[in-house]
Formats: C-alpha cells, sequence, structure tokens
C-alpha cells in the first residue's frame, strides 16, 4: 500500500514533521510493506456486490498489527487504558449493568514507548473515524499518552472495493475542514492509503 493524501487536521502536519519524523518515517514504511492485494479474501454477500471479492477489514488491520509490532518499524504496540463508571458526578444516579462480562476500556491502536504519539487505523464507517480523532485522541491526550496522532483511512478508490459503509479519506477531510478545530482538538496529521 502507499499514502496518496495527507490532510493537516489542527497543525498535525507540522507536529509529526518536527516532533516524530522517525516515528512518521516507521509508519510509511509499515503501510509500504502491506501488499493488499493478499486481504482481498471476503466474498460480498450484498445484493449490489453478490460474489464480488473484496478487502477485508479485519485481515488488514491484523495486517498492521503484524508490521507496527515488528523491530523495523519501532515495535508499537496497543496501548489500553480500563474505564472505572463508578466515580464521579456523573454516577450519582449510576445502577450497575448486569452485564459484567469483561471490563470496559478504551483503547490506542498504536503508541510508541516513551513517545507521545498515536496512531489509528480505521477501515470502518464513518463515525469511527470521526471519534477516533475528535474523542479518543483528545481523551488519551488529556490523560498524558499521546500529545500527536496520526489517523490511517482508506482513500475513496481503496474504499469502493470493501463492503458498503467504509468512509473515506476524501469524506473525512472535507467534514474536518468544515467542522474546524476545537481548543481540546489534538494535533492529528490524516493519512490516506490506497492499494
Amino acid at each position: 500500500m502507499k499514502i496518496v493524501a495527507t490532510y493537516d487536521f489542527n497543525g498535525g502536519k507540522f507536529a509529526v514533521k518536527n516532533k516524530y519524523e522517525t516515528e512518521l518515517a516507521q509508519v510509511t514504511s509499515v503501510i509500504n510493506s502491506i501488499d493488499a492485494r493478499l486481504y482481498k479474501t471476503k466474498e460480498s454477500t450484498e445484493k449490489t456486490m453478490m460474489g464480488k471479492m473484496l478487502f477485508s477489514p479485519i485481515e488488514l488491520n491484523k495486517a498492521f498489527k503484524r508490521e507496527f509490532a515488528k523491530p523495523e518499524h519501532g515495535e508499537w504496540s496497543n496501548y489500553k487504558v480500563l474505564c472505572d463508571y463508578t466515580y464521579g458526578e456523573y454516577t450519582q444516579e449510576y445502577v450497575k449493568p448486569r452485564n459484567t462480562r469483561g471490563k470496559p476500556f478504551r483503547d490506542m491502536d498504536f503508541v510508541k514507548q516513551n513517545k507521545k504519539i498515536g496512531i489509528e487505523v480505521q477501515f470502518g464507517k464513518y463515525a469511527f473515524m470521526v471519534y477516533n480523532v475528535c474523542a479518543k485522541m483528545t481523551i488519551f491526550s488529556k490523560m498524558g499518552i499521546i500529545d500527536t496522532g496520526i489517523e490511517i483511512v482508506p482513500v475513496k478508490n481503496f474504499a469502493d472495493e470493501m463492503s458498503t459503509g467504509v468512509s473515506y479519506f476524501e469524506q473525512f477531510a472535507w467534514d474536518l475542514a468544515h467542522r474546524g478545530t476545537s481548543n481540546i482538538d489534538v494535533p492529528v496529521l490524516i493519512l490516506g492509503i490506497d492499494i
């Protein structure tokens, strides 16, 4: 795969290039090392694409996890924080849910040890892209875990070869540009990737 587009959200391009040049080179190396053609493994069951072979977002995410973990790419890892919903003013009327399977958490796809840069790879619905940049990265910044982010998303050409509903760089960048920035937003470099 390759990076074919970038969008600078809240000074993300400047922040990444000036503070995390080595990490950006590692991210670029990861993207370039993945042969997306190996992950065109999902047979569509959608009416409009019945039987067509599509790229599998699940398999693409697994490929990113494998590559980011490799020493030659800097050994990035997932970062998870547990959520404790049982304290604070917002839980005064809180009733513990009956379902207690697992502990709730938030996680960042990839964080570099001793660095404050977080990466999210998103091949999902539009709402997840917005959540990553406008909420999750802000939360992780407020917790002191990151100060800058990179969001990796497909461009429309690539997303068109996935199931319907997968969002894409062009739409995401347009919306961020028209949303504007807030004083709580983290600098994020959005990378649009293609096959």
